[in-house]
């Protein structure tokens, strides 16, 4: 069973850069900046999926560790 993938700005190494002006969760959704997008693993490959065909601009979250 594959675990839902949770995407959090504050977890995000990419956060405050210019990689946000494009980001996929961005894109998608216009969330609030303190939102957390959460999207199970059928989403995550539709994402991939319309990323690879440059039909939306890829997935650019990269969580922090520690």
């Amino acid at each position: 069973m594959e675990l839902p993938l949770t995407i959090s700005c504050d977890e995000c190494t990419m956060q405050h850069t210019d990689a946000c002006d494009d980001c996929v969760v961005t894109f998608i959704i216009g969330r609030e900046p303190d939102d957390a997008v959460v999207i199970d693993a059928d989403e995550a490959r539709a994402v991939r999926l319309l990323a690879g065909a440059g039909l939306v601009p890829g997935l650019r979250h990269e969580p922090k560790t520690g």
